[in-house]
């Protein structure tokens, strides 16, 4: 297994990231945390061990340098630019695709909160290279006409408490023109605080890339 801190460039920023792919990997699940958090999300940090034991790598990385969190903290300028958070995990994509590690593998996109609406935006904007998309909690609506460039399936995991998050979720999938499906976790706020409530997410998250995987590789079978 390769467990390294790296740095993802994008246009204006080097990014760190925590990037762990086990030998041989499935796929790359790529994190997009929401706004004030960081790759350091226990959250998300739980969910990747458990992706890991199904034979994926994970990177978990930062969406947003230190001096544009010092700013975005003082103005709350970044947190809901989606089209900028957007742009920087295509970019972390497109440094997956050339790695020697993660060359060629499958990225599964997994978004909490706003994140769920960058990792939209970038699924859309690469459709050769994403998988799918998990999105935890998420705010999908934020990705507005993004939304109709997506076609790579996507799995909506919210609260049953969240109630205006699931309401949002249920407009959003509603437009969504690509395979979707919506799992509610019972009595589950948005943080999923809950006990049970986030390995019910993890439980979820690791059979729908599953079921991703078997198909994509059952397709490749067929040609």
């Amino acid at each position: 297994m390769i467990s390294e801190m790296v740095l993802v460039p994008t246009d204006d920023a080097m990014l760190p990231g925590d990037l762990v792919v086990p030998t041989p990997a499935r796929a790359v699940v790529l994190f997009a945390h929401g706004s004030g958090s960081s790759r350091h999300s226990p959250r998300n940090r739980m969910v990747a061990a458990e992706l890991r034991t199904a034979g994926m790598g994970t990177l978990l990385m930062d969406l947003l340098s230190e001096r544009e969190e010092r700013h975005d903290a003082l103005t709350g300028e970044h947190r809901f630019d989606i089209p900028f958070l957007g742009r920087r995990l295509v970019a972390a994509i497109d440094w997956l695709n050339a790695q020697p590690d993660t060359r060629g593998l499958p990225i599964v996109v997994f978004g909490a909160s706003t994140g769920a609406a960058a990792a939209l935006v970038a699924a859309g904007e690469r459709p050769e290279r994403v998988l799918t998309v998990v999105s935890r909690g998420g705010r999908p609506d934020l990705a507005d006409d993004a939304l109709d460039a997506v076609r790579a399936p996507v799995l909506l995991i919210v609260g049953g408490e969240d109630r205006e998050v699931l309401r949002l979720n249920e407009e959003a999938a509603r437009r969504l023109n690509a395979p979707h499906s919506l799992h509610v976790v019972p009595g589950a706020t948005h943080l999923f605080e809950e006990p049970g409530a986030l390995e019910d997410v993890a439980d979820a998250a690791r059979r729908w890339c599953d079921e991703r995987l078997r198909a994509e590789r059952g397709s490749e079978q067929g040609e």
